[in-house]
């Protein structure tokens, strides 16, 4: 048997994969990635969009991905306003946070594809699509990948980045702990009648969160987090009147909408990943954990294993074995305060404007309220979301 030898082998091709791919690319390592299908712009503008963090665009900047990316794709957050369900509200501004914009959104395929050109020039990897794994065999001193073609790989580290049903982590025996929370994250998006000023917009209501993101000029996304029958109700709307239905549920506040792209959903789940590494292997990404999307973090989360492992292995010597699992609980480490405070927030957050308890209600308003008084508490926030801690 033929065993192609490499010191790492990522399995996904997603943007946790591709962004540690690049991050590693002026190391030592010998990298191979392995992705069934190469990453297309979409149609138009693509309904999939993040909201970056400051932190995180400063990582794609110093992986040679930013400055790439088309500035007339990319939208600044300069103000947030979020809103319950009950009249109160909560605004963050750029302005008075002392900064020029608090995030930008961007269309996933756009920074798909620029990753993608990066790897396909990068001198340490090896570029293996289309490609699907078969088989795992881990032993003392590497991991052997077996793929659908018959070619073997060696890795002293396999990293799994293959999204939430990762085949890896379930070949690896690590469990994840799944909640569904029957709902679904409808996509879409629409030109405005009125400028939305670099605002992200969310509401609480009594059908789920839903958030309005800004896109270049008069265009939104949006991210409508409600229960499944709903979200079904909603697809299967004409275009015309599911604009209005989105802007009657955002009170109007960008006058009439236009559709953009055809809507999509996907159902929600929280995931928990225990255990992220094990000998000779370490899970990034949407195969080390699931969150709910109200907060927007689910790729600032996959952006960030991605910069602490690449870190750990660029500063680990030569002689040192990169699959030992005891430097790699150090990446476990680094990551697991993050991962478990945003995931506690969004789960507690969406749980308490889903309940209908009697008198939470005003109590959950009233907490925005109290909090919108608070510049210090504000603060602190806008700070923890910009990654300034």
């Amino acid at each position: 048997m033929q065993v192609a030898a490499f010191d790492v082998v990522i399995v996904g091709g997603g943007l946790a994969g591709l962004s540690l791919a690049c991050a590693l690319r002026d190391t030592r390592l010998k990298i191979a990635l392995v992705e069934n299908r190469a990453p297309t712009r979409a149609d138009g503008w693509d309904p999939r969009v993040y909201a970056i963090s400051p932190a995180n665009a400063d990582f794609l900047q110093k992986i040679g991905t930013w400055k790439h990316l088309d500035s007339e794709r990319i939208a600044p957050i300069h103000a947030m306003k979020i809103l319950g369900d009950g009249g109160a509200q909560l605004d963050f501004s750029a302005y008075e946070s002392g900064v020029t914009q608090l995030g930008w959104i961007l269309e996933s395929s756009l920074m798909a594809c620029e990753l993608w050109e990066s790897v396909k020039r990068q001198g340490n990897l090896t570029l293996l699509c289309p490609a699907s794994p078969s088989a795992i065999e881990m032993r003392d001193e590497a991991a052997l990948l077996t793929l659908s073609d018959g070619k073997t790989l060696s890795a002293k580290l396999l990293v799994g980045a293959d999204g939430r049903d990762s085949w890896v982590r379930d070949k690896a025996g690590l469990p994840a702990i799944n909640t569904p929370y029957g709902e679904m994250g409808l996509v879409a998006n629409f030109e405005s009648d009125r400028p939305h000023r670099g605002i992200a917009r969310q509401w609480f209501r009594d059908d789920g969160v839903l958030a309005w993101l800004p896109l270049p000029g008069n265009r939104i996304s949006i991210v409508w987090s409600t229960p499944d029958n709903h979200a079904k109700e909603l697809l299967a709307l004409p275009a015309d009147e599911l604009c209005r239905r989105v802007s009657a549920a955002g009170g109007h506040e960008l006058g009439k909408l236009k559709p953009l792209s055809p809507a999509a959903a996907f159902p929600l789940r929280l995931m928990r990943v225990p255990r992220t590494v094990a000998p000779r292997l370490a899970l990034i990404g949407d195969a080390a954990h699931g969150i709910h999307p109200l907060s927007g973090h689910g790729i600032n989360l996959g952006y960030q294993d991605a910069k602490a492992l690449a870190d750990l292995l660029a500063a680990t010597p030569e002689w040192q074995d990169i699959g030992d699992e005891r430097l790699l609980r150090r990446y476990q480490r680094a990551r697991r305060e993050e991962t478990l405070l945003m995931q506690t927030t969004t789960h507690t957050l969406r749980r308490l404007f889903r309940e209908n308890l009697p008198g939470l209600k005003p109590l959950r308003n009233i907490g925005m309220n109290l909090t919108n008084a608070l510049p210090v508490l504000k603060n602190l926030l806008v700070r923890y979301a910009l990654g300034a801690f």
